[in-house]
């Protein structure tokens, strides 16, 4: 496996020996786990070469926020060093770079509310933790919650005349997720805080459970942290946690049980801190964020460049994309039908 890892890469981080066995749970980055023989048995480490939307700078960023986590008690993987220093290292094939492991357990869905109740907890521990932290960031993506755009690009691409097997279907799609556009609510402005920016159920880690609850054992995956909207933060963070489903699953359905334990947590720990137009504006974020994110998948039906997908359940790409559009369309829809319901649970 060290064999298509650049020299350069396999140089900075002495990885000659180590064995390097692929995670496939994320669909951007490319991630390698390092094993290497220590002293108390075996040392783990994850490597990653980034995905071109990514520039290497991000790390900076990432040093800065997770010295301020760390400070607080607030656990994540931390970036490694290179010989030498280096948060990164620039290869042919674009930049690399090594992350503290830390052990716990990815989760696909929740087992119980107790574990929607912790995390959420957790990360308002996590947006606490970086309130008032002056850093000037690096990297930013502008525009990476910007509903419009993402949008216009859908409408753009649905324009185009390519022509491929799936576009009749993806045609049909995108007009449904341009026209429930158009109902989208309106929320309030509210203070740019530090979030983390893709808050998927995934992106935690969870602990073993124990008598006196649920542990969340860290906070991962954060090349997306950046100045932004807590609500659209959260709004994302529960359209990850509250589809109970499969993430392809065209019939998703927002549970309504799972975002009441999950805010309960949130607002039990950020209490006397979040602001009340921040409250308010959680419920109109989910359901922005779902056709967003449909919006997305669709668009790259068309363009076929960006997500990745999996190979062992889908013929290709478009296939996997078409998939996961539908599912979180039907999930905003459904986030629509009980709006009033999840806000009263707000109070």
């Amino acid at each position: 496996m060290t064999a298509d890892v650049p020299r350069a890469v396999r140089d900075a981080y002495a990885l000659d020996g180590a064995t390097l066995t692929p995670i496939a749970s994320g669909w951007i980055n490319r991630t390698l786990l390092v094993t290497r023989p220590s002293a108390e048995g075996e040392a783990r480490a994850i490597l990653q070469r980034l995905h071109p939307v990514f520039r290497g700078e991000v790390n900076v960023d990432i040093d800065a926020c997770t010295a301020r986590l760390a400070s607080r008690g607030v656990p994540t993987p931390r970036v490694v060093p290179a010989s030498g220093g280096a948060l990164w290292v620039d290869a042919e094939d674009g930049p690399w770079r090594m992350l503290s492991y830390v052990p716990g357990r990815t989760l696909d869905a929740l087992p119980s509310l107790a574990y929607a109740h912790a995390g959420g907890r957790f990360v308002a521990r996590f947006h606490r933790a970086l309130d008032g932290l002056e850093h000037a960031f690096r990297f930013t993506r502008p525009g990476a919650h910007d509903t419009p755009r993402h949008l216009a690009k859908l409408a753009e691409a649905r324009s185009s005349t390519d022509a491929f097997a799936e576009r009749a279907e993806a045609d049909r799609l995108s007009d449904a997720i341009l026209e429930a556009a158009t109902a989208l609510p309106a929320f309030a402005r509210t203070p740019e805080r530090i979030i983390h920016g893709d808050l998927k159920l995934t992106n935690l880690r969870f602990g073993d459970e124990a008598e006196d609850g649920v542990e969340v054992a860290a906070i991962v995956d954060l090349d997306t942290l950046a100045r932004g909207s807590l609500a659209i933060d959260l709004g994302d963070m529960l359209r990850s946690w509250c589809n109970r489903s499969d993430e392809s699953d065209p019939e998703a359905r927002f549970d309504g049980e799972v975002f009441r334990a999950a805010m309960g947590g949130y607002l039990e720990g950020a209490r006397g801190w979040i602001e009340p137009a921040e409250r308010s504006a959680i419920v109109p974020a989910v359901e922005t964020i779902c056709l967003e994110l449909a919006a997305r998948f669709a668009a790259d039906v068309y363009e076929d460049s960006y997500f990745g997908y999996d190979a062992t359940r889908f013929a290709s790409r478009r296939a996997h994309n078409l998939q996961r559009a539908a599912a979180q369309l039907a999930l905003g829809l459904d986030v629509r039908r009980q709006r009033d319901a999840l806000e009263a649970a707000l109070g």
